[in-house]
């Protein structure tokens, strides 16, 4: 594929850029989207520090293009000036300057003219630091102490709660810091941030580049009951990986610590809803009243999953892998059988049966020294 140059996306494309980049998709991922290079999608988040541009907006009393196509179409009829601004409920001087500055009646063409007028609207406001040289001493000083913009905001309204010209908020900082064009503050001034990075990062309205799962229910929302791990069938799920995007499904019962494995072959969410769904009906269904799971992105599908089981998904809060204590325990018994950086994809459904009989054979003090098999026979023998 022929390779573009950055500038040549589309107002549309460029929109697309910033909103993927707002909810947290990696570069590589926009690339994909846009059939761009990441290096290309790269180069324009940089350049913009990684903060959207603000969207460009016209005066309301401003020429539309519509109108310049029609003073246009005007004047190749031989119409006057004052003919067409009648036309338009313009004023005469309004149109006769508008062709004036656009070359003269031989020349003007309507989408030249809206470009230049564009062109010529381009008056960037100069930002408050780069007006107030105090100011921007005092910030270039906390910076370099390594205070946080939050704090340097905080700190200033506090030292000079009656001199507004001595108060900016944290964001104008930020912008300063990563957009470099402003030429405000020095680049070097971004290594005293806690978090050294380049541009910066969306908070993505709480998706966290993982998140945007329709119909979440967060593990708040879980009954009671499960908690105490009193009643058997509530179960906790992740993805182990490997190397070469390779994944394994853990799953682990919460009463019994009873163990499963299911080969996954990707963490495409349709290929991972289907696998759990096959394994899902391996079980008897009053040992499979629920199932949380992390926030990843391979259960956006969810909802699918419960139609095919009528099995609730309950999500973990996000950062928060102890509310799947059994699950994440697992995993790290797990890790002495598939390494970290090993191809998991080499492994056999089979094989992964193998250890997980070789775990649930083991006794586990938690259990008072039973073996989870042992306990979760006896739960299959309560409902027979």
């Amino acid at each position: 594929m022929m390779r573009t140059r950055p500038s040549l996306l589309t107002a549309a494309d460029r929109t697309v850029l910033w909103d993927r980049w707002k909810y947290g998709e990696s570069i590589a991922d926009i690339a994909r989207e846009l059939g761009r290079t990441p290096t290309g999608i790269a180069y324009i988040l940089e350049r913009d520090g990684g903060i959207a541009p603000l969207p460009r907006k016209r005066r309301p009393s401003a020429l539309a293009l519509s109108e310049r196509e029609s003073i246009s179409r005007g004047i190749a009829a031989g119409q006057s000036v004052r003919s067409i601004a009648t036309s338009l409920g313009r004023s005469p001087s309004t149109i006769s300057r508008e062709i004036q500055r656009n070359g003269s009646r031989e020349q003007y063409r309507a989408t030249k003219a809206d470009l230049n007028a564009l062109d010529r609207a381009r008056r960037p406001k100069a930002c408050k630091l780069s007006l107030n040289e105090p100011l921007r001493q005092l910030v270039a000083q906390k910076l370099a102490l390594d205070w946080s913009p939050q704090q340097i905001d905080a700190w200033l309204k506090r030292q000079y709660p009656m001199d507004n010209t001595l108060h900016i908020s944290h964001e104008t900082i930020y912008r300063s810091l990563f957009i470099q064009t402003r030429g405000v503050l020095r680049k070097e001034l971004q290594k005293h941030l806690r978090e050294r990075r380049r541009i910066r990062k969306p908070r993505a309205s709480g998706k966290e580049a993982r998140g945007s799962i329709p119909g979440l229910i967060s593990i708040r929302e879980r009954p009671a009951s499960v908690e105490d791990r009193a009643l058997p069938g509530h179960w906790e799920g992740d993805l182990i990986e490997g190397s070469r995007q390779t994944f394994i499904a853990t799953l682990v019962e919460r009463h019994s610590r009873y163990v499963s494995l299911v080969k996954v072959d990707s963490k495409q969410t349709q290929e991972v809803i289907d696998k759990l769904t096959q394994h899902a009906h391996t079980i008897p269904r009053e040992l499979y009243c629920s199932l949380t799971w992390d926030r990843g992105s391979e259960m956006k599908k969810h909802i699918a999953f419960t139609l095919a089981t009528d099995i609730k998904v309950y999500f973990c809060d996000p950062r928060s892998p102890w509310q799947r204590g059994s699950n994440e325990n697992t995993n790290r018994l797990l890790r002495q059988y598939f390494p970290k950086g090993s191809d998991l994809s080499a492994h056999s459904q089979e094989y992964l049966d193998m250890i997980a009989r070789r775990l649930n054979e083991r006794p586990r003090k938690t259990l008072n020294f039973e073996t989870p098999a042992d306990r979760f026979a006896e739960c299959v023998a309560m409902i027979d």
